[in-house]
């Protein structure tokens, strides 16, 4: 194959891999920062979904989305096949120091496609996730490196060599620009990795994902009441028992009413369980409204919050797996199996269910109401101070 001809099936394939990698960060932010965002074509079902994938935090790299490292591999690589053309302007003699852009692609390109394997390894047998566009530029860039091989093993591994004699070369030349450009890219670099600045919702999973791996809640309390009764700034919490986010949501709400004086957190059941709730059409969370009926039950014996900790650590399945926990939390027995199974329990969980679809329109939890301002999902602790505060919380 001529010069010319490699040259343009290498920039067509980094052109097609170059609009695959704005597709990805398309979904990437969507998947991310869209809250009622509708699922991508890729994304088929638990293991195909590029969605899934793109949420992970193996998405990224030194705090950058690996969609934006993609972008520049095949920017630098159209870049490399055409080198040689600008290098005929005066005002790009600097040009000078790419004497060899064919070797440069050979060798950015195996790294890229090891890369590429790398993550194709932690995708299949890491986060099990498939996303399709991601492993077809990994054959891309593994296509562009062939293509742009001139021989045999030997003039491939001679590629490298080239590539870094040239490299030491161009240092020489141009020892300052290259200093300067380290540094910028170091600074860059470090600065990303360190604030998140383009990755904000990584470091909220890593917030939310410290409470996430308590077993159980350190400051969880017995009774009715979670923080001051007489508190002016009052929660309204619509929660699930099987929710994982809301197991989450109850650590840090509990967290709070420890750090402040005048906040009042008040419990409302909304469970995404079928078997009580109407307005739903998919079971989500199966058990949901009998833990919820036990909620209520402890609440008349004087612990709420006590059963609703056990229940959100324990995951109860059946109704005997909650009369244990009754048990535990020191219930009279005869009274709480009579309350769990009344019809005021089942009213006051219909009437709890009804009055946050129809009057509030809730669809998600956790969803929360500060002196009535909503909040719909998890909240990274610090963004829950900030709330609170905001609406006059005191430490």
């Amino acid at each position: 194959m001529n010069v010319d001809k490699k040259n343009l099936s290498i920039q067509i394939l980094s052109i097609i891999g170059f609009i695959l990698t704005i597709k990805l960060a398309i979904i990437y932010y969507v998947a991310n920062y869209v809250q009622y965002a509708l699922s991508s074509f890729c994304s088929i079902n638990s293991f195909i979904d590029c969605d899934g994938a793109a949420r992970t935090s193996v998405s990224q790299f030194l705090g950058i989305p690996l969609a934006y490292w993609g972008m520049f591999f095949y920017i630098t690589i159209f870049f490399l096949t055409i080198v040689n053309k600008l290098k005929k302007y005066k005002f790009l003699h600097f040009l000078e120091v790419f004497k060899n852009p064919n070797s440069y692609i050979v060798v950015i390109g195996s790294i890229a496609f090891l890369c590429s394997m790398i993550l194709g390894g932690i995708s299949l047998f890491g986060i099990k996730k498939l996303c399709i566009l991601c492993f077809i530029t990994y054959f891309i860039d593994l296509a562009i490196a062939l293509i742009a091989i001139e021989g045999g093993i030997k003039e491939y591994f001679l590629s490298f060599k080239t590539t870094f004699i040239d490299f030491i070369d161009g240092i020489k030349k141009y020892p300052k620009t290259f200093v300067t450009l380290l540094i910028s890219v170091i600074v860059f670099l470090t600065y990303s990795g360190i604030t998140y600045s383009f990755i904000p919702h990584i470091q909220k999973s890593k917030e939310i994902r410290k409470y996430y791996n308590m077993k159980v809640n350190p400051y969880k309390v017995s009774g009715n009441v979670l923080g001051n009764e007489n508190g002016s700034v009052v929660i309204e919490l619509y929660s699930d028992f099987v929710c994982p986010m809301c197991y989450v949501n109850n650590i840090m709400i509990h967290k709070a009413a420890k750090e402040y004086s005048n906040i009042k957190v008040v419990h409302h059941n909304y469970p995404f369980d079928t078997i009580c709730n109407p307005y739903i059409t998919a079971m989500m969370h199966p058990n949901a409204c009998f833990m919820a009926r036990a909620s209520i039950a402890a609440e008349k014996q004087g612990n709420y919050w006590g059963m609703g900790s056990l229940l959100f650590e324990r995951q109860p399945k059946n109704d005997e797996e909650v009369m244990k926990l009754a048990e535990e939390i020191n219930l009279d027995m005869d009274k709480f199996l009579k309350d769990y199974n009344s019809t005021e329990t089942f009213n006051k969980l219909d009437n709890e269910i009804q009055y946050a679809y129809e009057e509030l329109g809730i669809d998600a939890t956790p969803t929360m109401y500060v002196n009535g301002e909503q909040y719909v999902g998890i909240k990274p602790y610090a963004t829950l101070k900030e709330i609170l505060e905001k609406h006059g919380a005191k430490k």
